[in-house]
């Protein structure tokens, strides 16, 4: 019973209250049971919002992808580095080593001095498999070219072989995980009413979207979008006393993952979206009391969950042009600049 209780309170809420009684940071757990049941007798705890269905279904497809791309990223690593110790030429010739032809080549398995011995019509042949464009003869010769005066060591060769021959193959089963959880995203979307829309922005891509639905849940829990503001953390805090005043700061006390995807979609908005581009210059050089970068990121979060909260939640269509005569003190300022 007493899990469930702490569950619905935020330790920095008992972290806050434990000294109000006796004045003293001691932390025991008779201690914290008191303070814990102080402020559930004052109601001062919440009950968490758990996603439901669809929701839940995609709150595990985002973190089943965030898995997936942090082992991505180990296996891509990996192979750069058996590169580096055996073959480092081998990158001056294919620029990508995820291409096509690259992987049809590395998992021919060859060292460099093995590969000098390969004739290049046998080479060209292999690489033809999976891809045509972009390869020629000259590419061979290149290719080794750079194996006959490679400076990667020949220790080890045999088990290096096998390291590669694993690595490739964890790579190929991770892009086809990507592929099968890609599908199974895009079927729960289209049973949320109004992803086309939002899928229509410029800008804003499927993951983006999956994301935040994944983070906010069902669109009809809330009355305003300032609770998903809250729910990000991106409502304002200030330090205030007397004559003095202080910073305004964002609180980051929601969801900081939420927070996290709302930077990474700005990112693409600013740049190719003329309204968020526009707005954002506007923010930033505006003569009187322009804002630094973040700042400028931190009001478009907001306008961008508002924009987000009314296409869910009425069904309204994005409208770039719209979106800047909303704002009266911005309709002079050219939609092209």
């Amino acid at each position: 019973m007493i899990e469930l209780i702490k569950s619905l309170l935020p330790s920095l809420h008992v972290k806050k209250s434990k000294e109000l009684d006796d004045n003293s940071p001691t932390k025991n757990d008779i201690k914290d049971a008191k303070v814990i049941a102080q402020l559930v007798k004052d109601g001062r705890y919440a009950v968490p919002n758990l996603p439901q269905g669809i929701y839940a279904e995609l709150r595990e497809a985002m973190k089943i992808r965030d898995h997936l791309s942090t082992d991505l990223r180990v296996v891509q690593g990996r192979v750069h580095n058996r590169l580096d110790r055996y073959f480092p030429e081998f990158l001056m010739v294919f620029k990508d080593w995820e291409c096509k032809s690259a992987r049809q080549m590395l998992s021919l398995c060859l060292l460099p001095h093995e590969l000098v011995s390969e004739s290049e019509e046998a080479l060209l042949s292999h690489l033809r498999k999976v891809a045509k464009r972009g390869l020629g003869i000259e590419r061979m010769r290149s290719l080794k070219a750079a194996a006959s005066c490679s400076v990667g060591i020949r220790e080890g060769t045999a088990l290096a072989k096998l390291e590669l021959r694993l690595l490739l193959t964890q790579y190929e089963l991770l892009e086809s995980k990507f592929e099968e959880l890609k599908a199974r995203l895009d079927e729960l979307l289209e049973q949320i009413p109004h992803v086309k829309q939002l899928m229509a922005i410029k800008g804003i891509g499927r993951d983006s979207i999956a994301g935040f639905l994944a983070e906010i849940g069902d669109i009809e829990r809330y009355r305003h979008p300032k609770q998903i503001i809250k729910l990000a953390g991106l409502n304002l805090k200030e330090n205030t006393s007397g004559k003095h005043k202080g910073q305004t700061k964002i609180t980051k006390r929601g969801r900081k993952r939420l927070r996290a995807l709302l930077f990474r979609v700005m990112m693409p908005l600013v740049a190719k979206n003329r309204a968020f581009k526009a707005l954002h210059q506007y923010y930033t050089k505006r003569p009187d009391n322009p804002l630094k970068k973040m700042q400028s990121f931190i009001t478009l979060y907001g306008k961008l969950i508002r924009i987000l909260f009314g296409v869910l939640k009425k069904g309204h269509r994005f409208s770039e042009v719209k979106m800047l005569q909303d704002i009266p003190r911005f309709t002079k300022v050219s939609l092209a600049a």
